[in-house]
């Protein structure tokens, strides 16, 4: 199908990869200075935090499950608005069976800290993710971003291209988003068939959420076009949306994604917003193959 016609509904449900297990995509049209690493081992829930400088420290989680022998290529997991790296919980037990995972608190998040003067961007985040990097001793990752970690994830990749081996883009807003969306309902986000516990662990983590963290990430998505830079992301991508939700239409993604010159659209049949959570089986699937596909390609 093209992507220069505007498909209907119908033509997008039958993307879904509900019941197959390939994907159904597609096809679109620094110098670092005085980072210093101290890796803690944390007793409560294990992982490690890397000092990166500036009042700055980043907490994260390594993840691999493949043969002890083995060192698996690295993935690094960014997440969304309102949340800690816990909420890549679904892709862990089959991700971290191919690859190396790294999932960290963004600043301001979770474990991991910002100073007062913390620079809110796109452009001082994709910055960290760097140094992040470089503090752990990896050159080049699969780098994965959910919701507002997809915007991030997109800027990294447009910047920082020799890092970047492939890109996924779950939900990941390419434009600004009104201010108050952080408000929205947990039903919204999740989708219908979300429970009441998960909703009530998603209002406890964006309840959490630091109020300076919350006025910054605020104000940042609140003023941000990605649209000069998609031409620049080199990287293969895979950007994943769903085909009901309340937050993010397929007609908007479909005004940003043919910018990106490799990338593949994967249209989800499902009603919540943040498919990363609410689809993770249907993602990781369809990441596995899709990584595995471009690395298949001479």
């Amino acid at each position: 199908m093209s992507l220069s016609a505007k498909p209907g509904r119908r033509a997008f449900v039958k993307w879904s990869l509900a019941s197959a297990g390939v994907p159904l995509v597609s096809p679109a049209v620094g110098a670092l200075a005085d980072i210093k690493t101290e890796t803690v081992n944390s007793a409560e829930r294990g992982g490690s935090t890397v000092s990166l400088g500036s009042g700055i420290q980043m907490y994260y989680k390594e993840d691999w499950l493949g043969a002890p022998w083995l060192n698996g290529e690295p993935a690094l997991l960014l997440h969304g608005n309102l949340e800690t790296h816990e909420i890549w919980y679904g892709w862990v037990p089959r991700m971290a069976q191919q690859f190396r995972l790294f999932r960290p608190d963004l600043p301001g998040f979770g474990r991991s800290t910002a100073p007062q003067d913390f620079e809110w961007s796109l452009a001082n985040f994709a910055k960290l993710v760097a140094n992040f990097l470089d503090a752990i001793g990896v050159a080049s990752a699969h780098i994965i971003g959910a919701k507002t970690g997809g915007a991030i994830a997109m800027q990294f990749v447009a910047t920082y291209p020799q890092r970047t081996r492939t890109l996924v883009v779950a939900s990941g807003p390419f434009s600004s988003v009104a201010p108050g969306n952080d408000d929205n309902s947990q039903q919204v986000r999740l989708g219908s068939l979300a429970s009441k516990e998960e909703m009530a662990y998603f209002d406890k983590l964006r309840d959490e959420t630091r109020p300076d963290t919350r006025q910054g990430v605020g104000k940042m998505m609140s003023n941000f076009n990605l649209e000069s830079l998609l031409p620049k992301i080199s990287a293969p991508t895979l950007v994943i949306t769903s085909d009901r939700s309340a937050l993010q239409s397929v007609e908007t993604v479909l005004r940003y994604q043919p910018k990106i010159p490799h990338s593949r659209l994967l249209v989800l049949t499902s009603d919540a917003y943040h498919v990363a959570v609410a689809n993770a089986n249907e993602c990781v699937t369809n990441v596995l193959a899709f990584i595995r596909e471009t690395k298949e390609q001479p």
